[in-house]
């Protein structure tokens, strides 16, 4: 029994991109999600941070993106996620196998995994995503922004995510010191024949799984590869015992981090891919009113001072907005 509150699940899940417009263009207007924090990589502050979630930043529903326009197409392999998912709601994939057809989405046959349907498919840098439907409850903690999309098709944050190691055991101790429960296993299809994937779930309502698969596929950090994914620990208690926990592992994790909106602790696990653990407080509307969220560009902290200098070196986008693309039809 751990002496540490478990993770609830999935905070965020942080990319690499290349083009900033075409990002912004697909996981606002294509994919219906909302832009609620328009920002700078805090370790690199001539590129963007794109922030994409539900319509209030929920927790568990934020796609995150460093636009790196000078860097080369990844490869996904070993020691990273291979996957991210998000939920739609029970019946909705008819309607996205449409809109992806309509925007050019290239997306490949459903499959059956773990008695759910999901649809995969590649965001325009080439990152895997997939859609998996489920039945979403009543009280359910997500808010589906309907800019874009109807509220009965709309993205309600993540699903899980499927980590490639090149040896599972280790990994899989790691997540159940973080307090995931081993919940079934299946052989894989797709990406990797013949292996079996092992799901893990945590006690959340939303980025409750992790799927974990033995490959050996070389891998290459760049466009269309997952940077990071970032588990809940939701107070500075529950992240201060994690951290203890997972150092008792033998990993390294760092101090804490204040990264404005949450405050974060980063390790490498031991297959090599970076985790994170993120608090709850503060939040995205900490420094935007909810109704304006991902309206400016906000520069935590120190870098507000940098503005002008920031701003000359960002490229200039436009956010995709409803109404224009309506006057552009």
């Amino acid at each position: 029994m751990t002496d540490h509150t478990p993770t609830p699940g999935i905070h965020h899940v942080t990319c690499i991109a290349g083009d900033p417009q075409r990002n912004l263009d697909f996981w606002v207007e294509t994919l219906g999600l909302r832009l609620v924090k328009r920002s700078i990589n805090q370790d690199d502050p001539s590129t963007y941070h794109f922030f994409f979630a539900d319509a209030e930043g929920t927790p568990g529903t934020s796609m995150t993106f460093f636009p790196w326009e000078n860097l080369s197409q990844g490869k996904v392999g070993t020691g990273q996620v291979s996957r991210t998912a998000f939920r739609v709601p029970d019946g909705s994939l008819d309607y996205w196998e449409a809109r992806f057809d309509e925007y050019g989405v290239e997306y490949d046959d459903r499959i059956e995994r773990f008695g759910e349907t999901v649809l995969p498919f590649s965001d325009p840098d080439g990152l895997p995503v997939e859609l998996v439907e489920v039945d979403i409850p009543e009280d359910d903690p997500t808010v589906p922004w309907t800019e874009f999309v109807p509220e009965e098709s709309a993205i309600r944050g993540f699903h899980s995510v499927t980590l490639w190691v090149a040896d599972p055991q280790p990994t899989e101790e790691l997540l159940r010191t973080m307090g995931l429960e081993e919940v079934g296993t299946e052989q894989a299809q797709g990406d990797v024949q013949g292996d079996e994937r092992t799901r893990f779930a945590a006690a959340g309502p939303v980025g409750k799984y992790v799927d974990v698969l033995p490959t050996i596929e070389g891998s290459r950090q760049g466009h269309g590869t997952v940077h990071h994914v970032a588990f809940q620990t939701p107070t500075d208690e529950d992240q201060a015992a994690m951290r203890e926990a997972v150092q008792s592992e033998g990993l390294r994790p760092t101090a804490q981090i204040n990264r404005h909106w949450f405050r974060s602790v980063y390790f490498r696990e031991f297959g090599g891919i970076l985790f994170e653990l993120a608090t709850k407080d503060p939040g995205y509307t900490s420094d935007e009113p909810r109704s304006d969220l991902g309206g400016r560009l906000v520069l935590p902290g120190e870098f507000e001072a940098q503005r002008e200098q920031i701003e000359a070196g960002l490229t200039d986008v436009t956010i995709p907005r409803a109404d224009s693309a309506e006057a552009d039809n």
